[in-house]
């Protein structure tokens, strides 16, 4: 027997050698029936299996990817690529835990492999967990400091962490080491625009899309910076890209909403509404969005809210070295403004969009864990322990994350001391604001249709019902069209509840020069202005009425 296992092993070899890989499979195959722990042809079979591994996965084939994957790293549980291809398989499927496990063991059979710490970066980061992701990154690039893309995406990752400086510098060296690298030109110029640096944001967004012509995310961030004054190169190039038949849905998608951006700066709000409602059917068919899953969070919400409530933080006993400013209300509604104001006063820190409050309290505030004395204390220390992070020595921080008014009975239990500043805006100039803005985040799928915008809207408003008259004046609602039209004797107010002394800086949010990384930091640069919950009357005559429901 083990004459004819060698004899067919030099037969899947010739096989092999030749290019007669069908044949080589199917001889490696017979030895392993007979001898599943035949070291010789176990690894070459592997080699034949990486190779078709490539090809199922390049292909988008990862239901069979993953079989092969999965049966390549229980023959060979010591080959590290193996289990990293099984980890972005995992990933692109969106099973995260599953992608973490596999390439932190690819990363333990190879760790000095620059490629497998830069694959557990991307599922870090895809799980936020931005300073493991960061970590893993920066390991990367000590083991091959050439690595283009571990530092554009480590770049990304400082930019999540709110390291806007050390951002812009990852993505320079990127582009250093990879003169075109158009995602890292793309990805500057979204970092030089958060900082403010609008001039320079332009040259970088027009370098992507001057290496690579059809680069639609880029074509729809250039748009937002400029101002249309004719259907100039780029619009006619847009134009082309969205009359392509082969360009992908995701990339038509961001072509639609830069045609409406610029189709708008023509006046031409008729062609506008066309591009916009294009944009934002694409968008909510590539997230599968379906109301009925926000109507049911929101149910589990409001059940859960009394459970907790029982439950109390002594503050005597409790971390009081930082007191957080809560700014919450709906995306588009003047969160960031508010936040601009607040954090132009001398003591306080403006934060930004932290994910902190979901990330360390959603499972105690949807009952997915049990609401105790002992969780909330543990959700607040997780909670001030990174906010101390991003304090920049300041006793008083904002987060401005808008979402955070679904948890705000989470928050009032945990935070007794904290102020809880709700923006409120007329309902058709928010809800249309949303509906124009395509927003990076996958968690927004309902401000993609009309109908579900409007239907939000109502899920918003009653909820806000519910804490106001479970928590009454712990809640400060701003009016945003009140703020606008009578700004200081609003900021007054709105500085005397929060108990600060009043600083005349708050009266001119446009100098703040603090990094903002919403969609609303072109517009705050700016001298508070009237008018903007008025443009949405533009596009009325094709609404059909749709915002009839808020006169």
């Amino acid at each position: 027997m083990k004459l004819s296992i060698k004899k067919t092993l030099q037969q899947a070899l010739a096989a092999h050698k030749e290019g007669k890989l069908q044949d080589a499979e199917r001889l490696y195959r017979s030895i392993l029936q007979s001898y599943p722990n035949h070291p010789d042809a176990n690894q070459n079979l592997g080699v034949l299996d990486t190779n078709k591994l490539i090809q199922l996965y390049q292909n988008g084939q990862y239901d069979d990817a993953k079989k092969l994957a999965q049966s390549l790293t229980e023959r060979l549980p010591k080959y590290p690529f193996a289990w990293s291809i099984l980890g972005a398989i995992f990933g692109q499927t969106g099973m995260h835990t599953e992608a973490l496990n596999a390439n932190k063991t690819a990363v333990i059979l190879s760790p000095q492999d620059a490629q497998v710490h830069y694959n557990l970066g991307i599922t870090l980061k895809e799980l936020g967990r931005l300073d493991e992701a960061e970590a893993s990154y920066r390991q990367a690039i000590a083991l091959q400091p050439d690595n283009a893309q571990a530092h554009n995406n480590l770049g990304l990752t400082l930019e999540a962490l709110g390291r806007l400086d050390e951002a812009e510098a990852s993505y320079r060296q990127a582009i250093a080491l990879k003169a075109n690298y158009t995602k890292a030109y793309n990805n500057l110029g979204i970092t030089l625009q958060a900082l403010g640096r609008l001039d320079e944001a332009e040259t970088s967004y027009k370098q992507a899309i001057g290496v690579k012509a059809d680069y639609a995310e880029a074509h729809h961030n250039l748009s937002l910076m400029k101002k249309f004054e004719s259907q100039d190169e780029q619009f006619l190039k847009m134009q082309e890209l969205n009359l392509d038949k082969n360009t992908p849905e995701e990339e038509r998608c961001h072509i639609n909403f830069g045609l409406a951006k610029a189709c708008e700066d023509l006046g031409d709000f008729e062609e506008a509404f066309t591009h916009y409602s294009e944009g934002n059917v694409l968008r909510k068919k590539l997230l599968n969005y379906d109301i009925s899953q926000d109507e049911k969070y929101y149910k589990q919400i409001k059940s859960n809210y009394q459970p907790n409530a029982q439950h109390t933080i002594d503050i005597d006993k409790s971390e009081k070295n930082l007191k957080p400013i809560f700014i919450v209300g709906l995306p588009r509604s003047g969160t960031t403004l508010v936040e601009q104001i607040i954090s132009s006063h001398s003591q306080v820190t403006g934060a930004g969009e932290l994910s902190f409050v979901f990330k360390f309290g959603q499972s105690m505030a949807t009952g997915f864990s049990k609401s105790s004395s002992y969780n909330l204390a543990k959700f607040r220390h997780e909670y001030l322990t990174e906010l101390m992070k991003v304090s920049k020595d300041n006793k008083i921080v904002t987060d401005k994350m808008p979402h955070n008014f679904l948890y705000i009975g989470l928050i009032a239990s945990a935070f007794p001391e904290a102020k809880i500043v709700h923006v409120k805006r007329d309902p058709a100039a928010v809800c249309w604001a949303n509906y124009k803005q395509y927003f990076t985040s996958k968690n927004l799928g309902y401000c993609y249709a009309l109908d579900d915008i409007i239907s939000y809207h109502g899920l918003y408003e009653n909820l806000m019902e519910f804490w106001k008259s479970s928590l009454g004046k712990k809640i400060y609602n701003l009016d945003y069209e009140l703020l606008i039209v009578n700004q200081e004797n609003e900021t007054r107010n709105l500085i005397d509840f929060l108990g600060l002394d009043w600083d005349e800086k708050c009266l001119s949010p446009q100098n703040n020069t603090r990094g903002i990384s919403t969609a609303s930091n072109i517009q705050v640069r700016k001298k508070v202005y009237q008018g903007s919950s008025q443009q949405w009357k533009k596009y009325e005559p094709f609404l059909r009425g749709a915002f009839d429901i808020f006169k």
